[in-house]
């Protein structure tokens, strides 16, 4: 499964992201890709991220490699919606994908690929959910370890229930 992300759609709709990103975009850019690759690493999404580089002079199309995560800055001219599009219509023959954006044109674009749409804010809240997910699964396996009846066989267990009777 893959997953395409429009990246600067995405600082612009969680809120920390926006705010760091007025203060210094790239620091808001590398904060999302370090975010999306935890993510992939409990997914195990194949995860695309765009980001447009529609109005910087000269810019070519540059694809970068972060951990499994692919990031793209499109070229001068060329806007992170055009090239999901054209991504999509790639993808979708060999494999699903989910576009998250929460551009409602290209959210309907996605759609009619027959791809699958998730907004910004939707992406926010499963990855909190995965967090979430995580951390009490780690906790509830520690305190397992940890307790006096994972050290015991099941014979113990059952002849001292008995002897608690």
């Amino acid at each position: 499964m893959y997953m395409v992300i429009d990246g600067y759609n995405v600082i612009n709709n969680w809120q920390d992201l926006k705010f760091e990103a007025r203060n210094n975009l790239e620091d808001a850019r590398q904060k999302l890709i370090d975010t999306l690759q935890n993510f992939r690493g409990y997914t195990g999404f194949n995860i695309i991220l765009v980001f447009d580089a529609m109005y910087a002079k000269g810019k070519q199309q540059n694809k970068e490699y972060h951990n499994g995560i692919e990031v793209v800055y499109t070229k001068e001219g060329e806007s992170a919606d055009s090239y999901i599009e054209g991504l999509i219509k790639e993808i979708v023959k060999k494999d699903k994908v989910v576009v998250v954006t929460s551009d409602w044109i290209l959210q309907q674009v996605v759609l009619g690929q027959g791809a699958i749409r998730m907004s910004s804010r939707e992406l926010y809240e499963e990855l909190n959910n995965y967090l979430e997910d995580k951390k009490k699964k780690f906790y509830t396996k520690d305190d397992k370890k940890d307790s006096i009846e994972s050290r015991l066989s099941e014979e113990i267990i059952e002849r001292l229930k008995k002897m608690a009777e």
